[in-house]
């Protein structure tokens, strides 16, 4: 006969899987993170669809004419039409730019222009020019602008020093750097910087919201239980320690079922674009760190979320959880840069943020096998404690209704026998 930690997993998976909310989720959160990935970079490398009219006010006489010429020579739209059109604000003297800096103001007001450059007499000396406009965050045009200017100002230096411009051009050629990876075992694979922050990104944005929503679903499964007085029932049939195992494992096949779903994806998505994100081997150890941390979370959800009564505190308990995610996601770029460091290693022992840390670390660099060992087994006992501190507090809380205990209480019920 099936155990009833089992009919409660089932139950659990059944109902949750078919839930309209889960199905989004299931479908919605691949688009999200593949959005935040990639959209943006579509949208800053979209060209323009119509030219930009830029005001110049050159002191120096000398800078708008190149300047003019570089621009459409460079950057130009679908239809062969310049992408920047100089617009020269004219001066009433050399020194005295106070009118003409009122003109284009209005103009910039008016949007007759998108903004305009001031060119200072010591632009050869001190290199800095002064860009005004409404939409000061429009990073590609001012990095545009920034460029050619340098490249002007830089030729006019060389000139004026002797130097041939196009010679120095020729000797000053960029180099392409290719960056190959090295495995432990010798292999070679191309792995530029984007390869490798993205194949990171996903593992841990894949992690992140699997816990978050799967927590925040179990916390909500014990609430909604509590406050329409479900539990008793429940309770009544079954131990605490089957409803809560049952409920720890069908939320997990839950999260499984994600995984695989989301995997798929991505498997059809490097097979089309002939992509590969990461090795099987290391694919493997990250599937057990998923376990681990999931168990580990899940159990927390479950000491965390069998107390509260009320929808309010459910949330504020979900959001302190969550927090705790974050924080993998803001040493993300320092990790990729250098997953050997001192405090990446710190951060690596600590449980609850062993899983993600190493979703990061593994794409970029395979750590030590002991590394790896100690990690799982430091990650394992904690789960382990975690569910016995979250057994002793579920059997205790689940069937409590009103004020919720506060930690002196809590730890009063886990010190007890």
């Amino acid at each position: 006969m099936e155990s009833k930690m089992f009919q409660v997993a089932r139950w659990e998976y059944v109902e949750k899987i078919k839930s309209k909310a889960f199905l989004i989720s299931l479908i919605l959160m691949p688009i999200l993170m593949i959005g935040m990935g990639v959209v943006p970079s579509l949208l800053m490398s979209r060209p323009d669809t119509t030219s930009i009219t830029i005001g110049i006010i050159d002191q120096t006489g000398e800078i708008t004419i190149r300047l003019q010429k570089e621009l459409e020579e460079r950057f130009k739209l679908p239809d062969g039409q310049p992408n920047y059109i100089l617009r020269s604000i004219t001066l009433e003297s050399k020194n005295d730019i106070a009118h003409a800096k009122k003109e284009a103001d209005a103009l910039v007001v008016s949007e007759a222009i998108e903004g305009y450059l001031i060119v200072s007499n010591s632009i050869m000396i001190d290199t800095t020019i002064e860009y005004r406009s409404q939409n000061a965050g429009n990073i590609k045009l001012t990095s545009r602008i920034e460029r050619v200017i340098r490249d002007i100002v830089v030729e006019r230096k060389l000139q004026a020093k002797g130097l041939d411009p196009v010679l120095v051009k020729e000797l000053t050629v960029p180099i392409d750097l290719k960056t190959i990876k090295i495995s432990k075992s010798g292999k070679e694979e191309e792995a530029g910087f984007e390869k490798v922050f993205f194949t990171s990104y996903i593992f841990m944005m894949m992690m992140f919201f699997l816990i978050m929503t799967s927590g925040q679903l179990l916390v909500r499964s014990m609430l909604e239980e509590k406050s329409n007085r479900v539990v008793e029932i429940l309770m009544s049939s079954s131990s605490a320690n089957d409803l809560m195992a049952g409920k720890i494992i069908g939320l997990s096949g839950l999260g499984l079922t994600q995984i695989a779903f989301w995997g798929i994806i991505g498997i059809a998505i490097s097979l089309k674009f002939s992509v590969s994100m990461i090795p099987g081997m290391s694919a493997l150890v990250l599937f057990i760190y998923f376990i681990l941390g999931y168990v580990l979370y899940a159990a927390i959800f479950v000491a965390a979320g069998a107390p509260v009564s009320t929808e309010q505190e459910a949330q504020q308990i979900s959001s302190y959880l969550v927090i705790i995610l974050i924080i993998p996601i803001v040493f993300a770029i320092m990790v990729v840069q250098n997953p050997n460091s001192t405090l990446v290693h710190v951060l690596t022992y600590i449980p609850l943020l062993t899983p993600s840390m190493m979703a990061m670390r593994i794409p970029i660099q395979m750590p030590s096998l002991l590394e790896i060992l100690v990690t799982m087994i430091l990650l394992a006992l904690s789960a382990a404690t975690a569910i016995w501190v979250a057994g002793k507090i579920f059997r205790t809380t689940i069937l409590s209704y009103g004020k919720r205990p506060n930690l002196k209480e809590l730890w009063n019920l886990i010190k007890t026998k």
